[in-house]
């Protein structure tokens, strides 16, 4: 796994600070400006990690007729 540098714009929102990814569209909070990057960090990770199937899937081979056009 590689690491990468991304830029976070932060603003307060009442209790809670928000911070958005702004080279890819993804936001997060917290209730310090801290845990909203930690937050902000988890979903980039989240985001950016390959999709692991929860089942191996069944790969076959079929044939059906059609109609020629």
């Amino acid at each position: 796994m590689k690491t990468q540098t991304f830029t976070a714009s932060i603003w307060r929102e009442d209790n809670w600070f928000i911070a958005q990814c702004l080279e890819v569209d993804i936001a997060s909070q917290g209730e310090s400006e801290e845990s909203a990057l930690d937050n902000l960090t988890e979903a980039l990770e989240l985001y950016f990690e390959s999709p692991q199937p929860s089942l191996k899937p069944i790969i076959r081979k079929f044939e059906a007729k059609v109609s020629a056009a």
